[in-house]
């Protein structure tokens, strides 16, 4: 797999997605939404895989938001398009993956980049980044899921007021609206990214790809979330982890999950 704008590792089952435009900060292109696609599909599709952890490469940016250049001159039928597309390509595509994905927020995470932090599972920050959905200030909206995943995150008020001022804001105001889980200096981010994949790990990739199945059905028109649930539990019961795990609990000894 070649790659000119994402770095892609594995150590200890952990898959570590970079993109890797800093001097452009880090920001998405159609070539780099391509490349993501292809390193977030295989990363998913690796059985030692049990994390996937994005961020950008350098000090500054996560990914400080689309590349205008790409598409100032577009047509309607192009712009419906260009977000049709990375939809599928990139964003509902991370939203949907069995494999956890964790966004290391390591700087600014603007416009595309703050939507693609909103569509992995969850979110850590550096005490240095800035977050926002500028969008408006361009005359257009977020359309790459970020008028429907800010409002989940943050709820309607707080998201309505952040895209209509076009504004950023800081780690710790992140963290107090729940946009981010954790805030650590930028030295630590990592580690604490590791820390948290390793108490995931120690859990059943089979259930936790369920779970992310169950509550994203909630947050999806048309779908039952809790019937999704009752479908998705039943399933855990023909898997050999949960034979694993109930074995490993009434033996009281710690259960060594085949991820199956």
């Amino acid at each position: 797999m070649e790659l000119n704008n994402v770095r892609y590792s594995h150590d200890n089952g952990i898959t570590t997605i970079t993109i890797n435009r800093p001097k452009k900060l880090n920001a998405l292109n159609q070539e780099t939404i391509q490349e993501l696609h292809q390193a977030f599909k295989k990363a998913d599709e690796d059985f030692n895989t049990r994390v996937i952890l994005v961020t950008g490469s350098g000090e500054k940016a996560f990914i400080a938001g689309a590349d205008i250049s790409e598409f100032a001159d577009y047509s309607v039928v192009q712009g419906e398009q260009l977000a049709a597309k990375g939809h599928a390509k990139l964003f509902d595509f991370v939203a949907h993956l069995a494999t956890p994905v964790i966004a290391v927020i390591n700087g600014f995470a603007l416009g595309g980049g703050l939507e693609l932090a909103m569509a992995a599972h969850f979110r850590i920050a550096s005490d240095n980044a800035k977050m926002g959905l500028p969008e408006v200030s361009l005359g257009v909206i977020p359309g790459y899921g970020g008028t429907q995943r800010l409002p989940q995150l943050v709820g309607k008020g707080r998201a309505m007021e952040l895209i209509m001022t076009a504004g950023m804001i800081d780690a710790a105001q992140a963290l107090e609206y729940g946009l981010v889980n954790h805030v650590t200096s930028q030295e630590e981010l990592i580690e604490l990214a590791e820390k948290l994949a390793g108490k995931i790990m120690k859990n059943s990739s089979v259930a936790i790809s369920s779970a992310i199945t169950a509550v994203n059905a909630g947050f999806e028109a048309g779908e039952n979330g809790f019937e999704t649930e009752i479908t998705e539990f039943g399933k855990c019961f023909g898997t050999a982890d949960f034979k694993e795990g109930t074995s490993a609990f009434l033996d009281k000894r710690k259960p060594k999950f085949p991820g199956q």
